[in-house]
């Protein structure tokens, strides 16, 4: 097939929809088919990138309190005339900016099935930097949009529900992968750990992902210095960055903040961990859950997300939602417990075993190559479909 993706994110920049979407084009061109990114034009994007059409790429808008990323301007006439000459087969919207919008736009006049992917919670984000009012506004936003597409997109059954329970129309559940090759026990490395200022027997617990507000990385930190009463020699290695990194760094000098890492580099610094403590209450998702899970570590997550479909108390602990008094002590039971580093690594790699990539890939083709066109009439059976399990 020909498959457009538009996303308003893509790497370099890291966060779960950029990679995710780069993962599925990955696979998606490895399985023979021709996929076409449609983007916002990064700063350091050369301007020959989009002269085959493999990356089409259109302006964008910084977005407010989040200046590392952006949003893509409309632009669905050039969409239109790009589709017109060289049409595809399906269109994947990732994001639900005004590029995509306009994407839904142009596939619509132009009668392309598209699909659209529920990633992010912008929801919850707008109650985080101090927009909270506007929470009910984001939500009919994010329905009204969902519904332009044939299908949404969900990485989880809880999602799926609740979106179908507000009635965001044809949402199927398309599971995450994690690639665990990269990601394995295999590339725990004792020099590493030494720059952490860790001896032999010593915990460092990981924290990956953005530093920032929506992450509650209060809890966080108080979890760890509870650690820190049962190890006094404990460190805590944050891998990744945001608004929050300055702040969070001035109050916590004996953090060690390792920055941005990705690929083997990422992997490197997950397997030399010991402990993943994910305190997030606002992930779509939480792909650097299956990270963890495939590098071996003991993981700690609230009851939702990626945690609710992998997580057992054989490789980690599951907690009630929003209840941080229960997480500190799920995080001390693990902390104390007796199972054995090797049991945990077994049971953790288990959980994930099966989100390979080239299935989860080969479920999200097929999805696409049986959308509706915008004018097809809708089958009345009402059937949810469910794409890799």
């Amino acid at each position: 097939m020909r498959i457009a993706m538009i996303t308003e994110t893509f790497p370099p920049e890291i966060n779960g929809v950029a990679l995710t979407v780069a993962g599925l084009a990955q696979g998606l061109r490895a399985a023979g088919h021709a996929v076409q990114i449609v983007r916002p034009r990064q700063a350091d994007d050369d301007d020959r990138i989009d002269e085959n059409g493999a990356e089409v790429l259109v302006r964008g808008a910084r977005l407010p309190r989040y200046p590392d990323l952006q949003f893509g301007l409309p632009t669905a006439r050039r969409l239109r005339k790009l589709w017109r000459d060289e049409r595809p087969d399906a269109i994947y919207v990732a994001t639900e900016g005004p590029l995509g919008y306009s994407a839904l736009r142009a596939a619509r006049a132009l009668n392309i099935p598209a699909a659209t992917g529920f990633h992010t919670r912008f929801d919850d984000f707008a109650r985080h930097y101090g927009f909270g009012f506007l929470t009910p506004v984001v939500f009919a936003y994010l329905r009204r949009f969902h519904r332009q597409g044939a299908a949404t997109l969900v990485p989880t059954a809880e999602l799926r529900d609740f979106l179908v329970e507000n009635k965001f129309g044809n949402v199927i559940l398309l599971r995450r992968a994690v690639d665990n090759a990269l990601f394995s026990p295999a590339r725990r490395d004792e020099a590493l750990r030494r720059q952490w200022g860790l001896a032999p027997g010593q915990i460092a617990v990981v924290y990956v992902g953005r530093i920032a507000p929506e992450k509650n990385l209060s809890l966080a930190v108080r979890t760890f210095r509870e650690i820190q009463k049962i190890h006094r020699d404990a460190r805590y290695v944050w891998i990744g960055d945001g608004p929050a990194r300055a702040a969070l760094a001035a109050e916590n000098p004996d953090f060690v903040f390792a920055g941005i890492r990705r690929g083997t580099d990422l992997a490197r610094h997950f397997a030399s961990a010991d402990l993943f403590v994910f305190p997030s209450l606002t992930e779509t998702f939480g792909n650097v859950t299956l990270e963890a899970l495939a590098s071996g570590l003991p993981t700690v997550a609230f009851d939702y997300g990626a945690a609710r479909e992998h997580l057992t108390d054989a490789c980690g602990r599951l907690v009630p939602f929003g209840d941080e008094g229960a997480f500190v002590r799920a995080t001390l039971e693990l902390v104390r417990g007796d199972v054995t580093r090797a049991q945990i690594r077994s049971a953790a790699i288990d959980a994930v075993a099966e989100l390979d990539p080239v299935s989860v890939t080969a479920s999200f083709a097929r999805l696409l190559a049986g959308l509706k066109r915008p004018g097809d009439k809708i089958a009345g059976d009402g059937k949810l479909r469910e794409g890799a399990t």
